[in-house]
């Protein structure tokens, strides 16, 4: 008797989509590569963050040791890339799913905070201004498209009018696929240690992790499918510009 291997094979591939599996865990500065988890907090999994009330959706949890107490220098106005990929260890070589699965799919956004020291272990109680967001084109195109397709690499542009000082940078990847309830949606970033140069005075408005998320924001409990919507707003507040 012969057995089909279809409904196997389907739920292999369910299985293998369910997680995004994305890790940032390198910066460049105008084109210049800082290397790998230089000045960056990398998770040592990666597996999603899930609860938008739990503190580790500010810069996420367990480290890859030692921690990088490398502070990566940035003048204000720079841009800067958020190097991802699917694992904590970077690119290893070529991988469908790298540097997330293509068929998961979501938003790609961007955060500063000042801080005091960018090298401190406590994250909590900052202030976060949102500065780069990539979410759903009328051509029906995600951020983790054009992540995908620029094989991991979100660029954007420090603000030329912040203050100078010590920063945390945290970029994330969300992904939606099972975000028609909560939890659903999969958050997954970390945060680079900047210091940012420059003669700027702006006080952009900010947010708290948590905080900024809540369970029943549109951009993270959808009412239909990722694959059927038309229209999309990233949760977190509007990107601030000088």
């Amino acid at each position: 008797m012969k057995y089909s291997m279809a409904p196997l094979l389907s739920l292999v591939l369910l299985a293998s989509s369910t997680y995004a599996r994305t890790v940032f865990s390198a910066v460049s500065v105008n084109g210049i590569d800082q290397g790998l988890g230089v000045g960056v907090r990398v998770p040592s999994s990666n597996n999603p963050i899930k609860d938008v009330t739990s503190p580790d959706i500010i810069c996420n949890t367990n480290f890859i040791q030692p921690v990088s107490n490398a502070v990566v220098t940035v003048p204000a106005g720079s841009q800067v890339t958020a190097q991802f990929h699917k694992t904590s260890a970077g690119y290893v070589g070529p991988d469908p799913a790298d540097p997330l699965d293509p068929t998961n799919k979501g938003p790609v956004l961007a955060y500063l905070a000042a801080i005091p020291s960018a090298t401190q272990s406590s994250v909590t109680g900052l202030k976060w201004f949102k500065i780069f967001e990539s979410g759903l084109s009328a051509a029906h195109q995600w951020g983790s498209d054009v992540l995908f397709i620029n094989k991991g690499n979100a660029t954007f542009t420090i603000p030329p009018c912040i203050k100078a000082g010590q920063y945390l940078l945290r970029a994330e990847a969300i992904a939606l696929q099972s975000a028609t309830s909560y939890p659903g949606a999969q958050f997954y970033m970390s945060c680079a240690q900047l210091s940012i140069t420059g003669s700027g005075t702006a006080t952009p408005a900010t947010v708290s992790f948590p905080g900024a998320y809540k369970s029943t924001d549109p951009g993270i409990s959808l009412q239909s499918s990722i694959y059927v919507i038309d229209s999309y707003t990233p949760p977190g507040p509007a990107v601030f510009t000088c």
